[in-house]
Parts: C-alpha cells; structure tokens; sequence
C-alpha cells in the first residue's frame, strides 16, 4: 500500500499543536525534527499510533518523531502546510532561551560538538576508505587483478584516499566552525596550518635530525608531530577560535574587520595551536587508540565481553545518540593505528542483527500491509544502511524482538572476538560495510562474513521462534483474513 505522506504530516501536526506551535522543523534520514512553542501539547502514546510514525521522543530540546526513509516527502508536506524549515538542524526556539551552563549541559554540548562534528565528515573519510578498499580487494593479495606498482592501483590505494583522509584537519576546521557557527575559512585554514608543506618538510626532516621542535614567531616551541589524518588536534583548537574570532569581532571596529578580524584571529590561533592544543591532541589520540587497540586485542575476556556488550547493545546506543561518540573514537583508533577490533565491528555486527529481526518477523508474521512494512524494515537496512526503522517499527511495536535483536548481536560480537575480526577503514553502513574487513586478508574476511551473517541469522530465527506473545500472533492472524 502506497505511503500517504501528506496524511502522515498532517496527524503529526494535529497532535502536536497544529503548524502554528512549531517554531521550526528540519529532518535527518529518519527523523521529522520539531521545535514547539508548547512543549506540553504533544503525547507520545497518541503521535506513536499514527499510521506511517515508528516512534517520538524529546531529545535535545526538540521533538523527534522517527518516520523512516520516507521522511523527507513528510518533510515537505509539513513545510506545504505551513510551517516553517530551517536548512540545518536549529535547537534554539524563537524566544531565544539557552540553558545555563553548568557541568551536565557541558558535557552535553561537549558531546554534541563531537558527534555532530564527526558525522559531517564521515561522508569524506567513508569515501576515500572505500577507494581503498577497492584497491585491496582488485590487488595482489585478493583477486590479483592490479599490480600493487600500477598506476590504477595507486590511484585508487593512495591519490584518493589522501585526498580524504591526509587533508582530514582541513575538514575539520570547516565542520568545527559550522557546528561552532564561527568562520569555515578560518578553521579550514587552521587545519591548512597543521599540514603545511613546510611544516611538514620539518616534520619528516626531524626523523633523520632528531629535531623534535621548530619555533613559532622565532621563540615559542612547536612539536613536530605529522597532524596529517588526525582529528583531535582541531577538535580541541576549533572551539577557542570561536572565542578568539568572537573578541577580535567586539574589538576591532567594523570599518577595518573584513581585513583584521582574521589577520588577528590567524596571529593568536598559530601559536595557540601549533603549540599547545594540537600537541595535547596528538597525546589524547594516542591515548585513546591504545585504549581501544587494547580493548580489542587484549584476548580472552576483556576483548570478549567488550566486543560482545558493544554489539550486543549498541542499537540502545543509537537511541540516545551516544553511538556517534563510540563511531568518533572508533576513527580516532582507525586513523591512529591503522586499524580497529572492536567498536567499529561490534558496531557493524549490531546492525546484522537488527536486519535479522525485522526479517524474522517478516517471516513469521501473515497481515500483507505489517508483514511488508518489516521486509521493508529490513531491506531499509541492507541497502540503505538505516537502522531506525527497524528498530522503532519492529523491536518496539514488537518488544520480545528486541530480545532478538540483543542475542544476534551477542552471538555475532562473540564469533568477532574468538577470531580477531578487524576492520581498517570505515566502510559503508549498510552490508557493503563487510568491505572494511577486505585488507585484513582473506581469513579476515571470511570470518567477518560469518560473524555478520550469523548476528542476521540468529536474530531473525529468535524473533521468528520467540518475538512475539500468543496475543499478537493471533491479532495478526485475524487481521491477515479480514
């Protein structure tokens, strides 16, 4: 049955008020996100049993309510009826109130920050992951079709995976100042100052020399560390450009700004950078890769149950958003070491299991319009590489799936950590995602093949055997001869 979006937009503001209590609205890849003038009008029991909604919470101050794939047609049907569309996600309601800060929301806006950060430039450093991989899988040691002193291969192995990932302080710096709402070009030409040629010429120069500092202005010290690939160095430099930009703006009058405001801004953000933050960011990435190397690879029961809570868990993670710090210190551990055997596997292996329960209940339910809705679910997640709709329209509607779902990922976390499955680039979301294991070997692979497949399988035999009660199969069954 054809999705009526117009229909859905429509009860969706009825049951929050009407277009005229939404401040504002935007959408991500499932969500139709609200701010409401009234934030008491809205009932998540009522908005939940709209035909076409999957779920609705409150989350940073806005109303989500998850829809699916299809959420930007109800998008465009709200803004059709009348309200009002912001091009980027705007937390902020039109009375211009912000929450005071104390140690809980700046922990919140210091996760935010990150996350957020992170997601703008997975796109970036999943693409150029993605050429490399190709590189490996058509190499000497997979299907042998180029030879690793080709001209093709390194284009695919090198050109363009530098191009994302060795300019990855360049990104930063622009989606940093876009999250921080202070200048892109000058957070893009900060990160530029941590990769610059002659930077650069210094640090690998330094290897034969044993130079370990250059100096900045001709009298303060800066390590010569490579930042090429990093991503803490900006994290940390981004938001204190904020608050240089920010006085430099209050300070130098508007006649001579265009011009000084980032001259100033440049001066003290250099040394700022290049001799305090970046190097703390260099030890914090290191600190956090070895954390994760060894959580990985640690053996026995440390790498086991980690690998097997990780995966086991991590579509709860999604829930609250906290999923995109793990996936953030995940890249941190890739870009450090090359390499990652546990977040970033467990991660994958989840999102099996959560395919698998919507596909088992596919299976076993018989109502045409539900038993289509979870095949959607699942191929939602196959193809697309989108877990919510599965989650919210199957493990919640259906709460013994999501029992299913849990043991999938287990099962799948534990055959990962027996075998040292280990992936070494971010790859997709959906199940090309398997590639990331392709440089590890054929052995790698296979392995990583098996855990998913089995995290699919095992979840969608649990929900098939034992993810629904007595009364929702039987429900269903009436409603499949009616």
């Amino acid at each position: 049955m054809a999705v009526d979006n117009k229909k859905i937009a429509e009860d969706v503001l009825a049951a929050v008020g009407g277009a005229s209590n939404v401040t504002n609205a935007t959408h991500c890849m499932t969500r139709l996100r609200l701010n409401l003038k009234d934030q008491s009008i809205p009932n998540d029991n009522e908005v939940k049993k709209i035909k076409g909604v999957l779920g609705a919470q409150w989350s940073g101050g806005q109303y989500q309510v998850i829809i699916g794939q299809n959420v930007p047609k109800v998008y465009d049907a709200a803004i059709a009826l009348g309200v009002k569309g912001e091009g980027s996600i705007d937390e902020n309601l039109d009375d211009g109130t912000k929450e005071p800060l104390t140690v809980k929301t700046a922990g919140k806006k210091a996760l935010n920050y990150l996350s957020k950060t992170m997601c703008m430039t997975i796109p970036i450093i999943m693409g150029a992951a993605m050429f490399r991989t190709l590189a490996v899988l058509c190499g000497d040691g997979m299907l042998g079709v180029w030879s690793a002193d080709s001209d093709i291969y390194n284009f695919f192995y090198n050109w363009i995976y530098n191009a994302g990932y060795y300019f990855l302080p360049v990104y930063l710096g622009w989606a940093a100042a876009k999250q921080l709402g202070c200048s892109q070009p000058l957070g893009m030409m900060l990160g530029g100052v941590l990769i610059a040629p002659e930077f650069m010429t210094l640090v690998n120069a330094a290897a034969d020399s044993g130079a370990t500092t250059t100096m900045v202005y001709g009298v303060l010290p800066a390590q010569l560390n490579n930042y090429s690939a990093t991503v803490l160095p900006m994290l940390l430099s981004m938001p204190v450009l904020m608050v240089v930009e920010k006085f430099m703006k209050k300070i130098i009058p508007d006649m001579l700004s265009t011009v000084f405001v980032p001259v100033c801004t440049m001066a003290v953000m250099t040394p700022v950078s290049l001799c305090a933050l970046a190097p703390i960011g260099s030890i914090l990435g290191d600190l956090v890769g070895n954390f994760m190397f060894g959580l990985g690879n640690a053996g026995g029961i440390v790498t086991i149950l980690s690998l097997v809570a990780i995966a086991a868990l991590w579509e709860f993670l999604v829930m609250t958003g906290m999923h995109q710090v793990l996936i953030a210190l995940g890249i941190v551990q890739v870009l450090t070491s090359g390499s990652d055997s546990c977040v970033m596997v467990a991660g994958a292996i989840a999102q099996f299991a959560t395919w698998g329960m919507a596909f088992g209940a596919f299976l076993r339910l018989k109502e045409v319009d539900e038993k289509g809705a979870m095949l959607g679910f699942s191929l939602s997640g196959i193809v697309g590489g989108v877990t919510e709709p599965a989650l919210y329209g199957c493990g919640f509607k259906y709460t013994r799936c999501l029992g299913a779902m849990v043991a999938g990922g287990a099962i799948g976390g534990l055959i990962a950590a027996l075998t040292n499955v280990t992936t070494y680039v971010l790859g997709a979301t959906n199940i090309l995602g398997i590639t990331g294991y392709v440089a590890g070997g054929t052995a790698n692979l296979v392995w990583g093949c098996v855990a998913s497949g089995t995290a699919f399988v095992a979840a969608a035999a649990i929900a098939y055997f034992f993810g629904f009660t007595k009364e929702q199969l039987d429900e269903d069954a009436a409603a499949a001869k009616a």
